[in-house]
């Protein structure tokens, strides 16, 4: 399963500011967005997923729902993102069959190994610095605990990091051995900033098809 190298991870104080920070990113040439709206109700996440999935789908961008599989599954989403304190990936895999991409967040060597004995289809590894976004953070872990982890892990699951993540970070990120990355505030913060990552990650369609021909 082909999966981009830079994920956006929206953003916003509402479901509308959500909505329109997806549209940006997908308008500037987001390849995958990842709808994270925490402390919402179920109907609100559910309409607000059905307005990200027809944004999206117009773009043929694809579309991640976080945590929550069965909405990712009602509105046709492209995957699920599963936290550590959300479904098994297996139960997850059953309900939304194959063809679903399915995430999971891991902080540690041993996070790492249960989700990929559990086939998810790639690890979103974190945080590599301190963030503001998330709550209760695990360890940072920094350039050298990357390189660790996929020196050890010796796996071809996709390895995402993510966390506080900017520009400058890239080439040296890209060392490790990590797949691609996971951004929220340098992407929100200015969506131009899309294509630049994407050409660092050599991540962008456009790149891909020059380098084919």
């Amino acid at each position: 399963m082909n999966i981009a190298k830079l994920h956006y991870i929206s953003q916003g104080q509402t479901p509308e500011e959500h909505l329109h920070n997806i549209q940006k990113a997908c308008t500037y040439g987001a390849e995958l967005v990842q709808l994270r709206l925490k402390n919402t109700d179920q109907n609100t996440l559910l309409k607000t997923a059905e307005k990200a999935r027809e944004i999206t789908g117009h773009f043929q961008t694809r579309l991640i729902i976080n945590d929550h599989y069965k909405i990712a599954k009602t509105v046709n989403a492209d995957g699920v993102h599963l936290g550590k304190t959300d479904a098994c990936p297996l139960e997850a895999r059953e309900h939304l069959g194959k063809w679903f991409i399915i995430g999971g967040t891991a902080n540690t060597l041993e996070d790492c190994q249960n989700l990929i004995n559990k086939k998810v289809d790639y690890i979103g590894l974190g945080p590599f610095r301190f963030t503001q976004t998330k709550d209760n953070l695990s360890p940072i872990l920094g350039f050298e605990g990357y390189q660790s982890i996929v020196k050890q892990l010796k796996s071809t699951t996709p390895i995402i990091a993510i966390g506080g993540i900017v520009e400058q970070d890239i080439p040296q990120l890209l060392q490790t051995g990590i797949y691609g990355i996971a951004m929220s505030g340098a992407i929100t913060e200015n969506f131009n900033n899309i294509s630049t990552f994407n050409k660092l990650l050599n991540a962008s369609a456009t790149f891909e098809q020059r380098h084919t021909f």
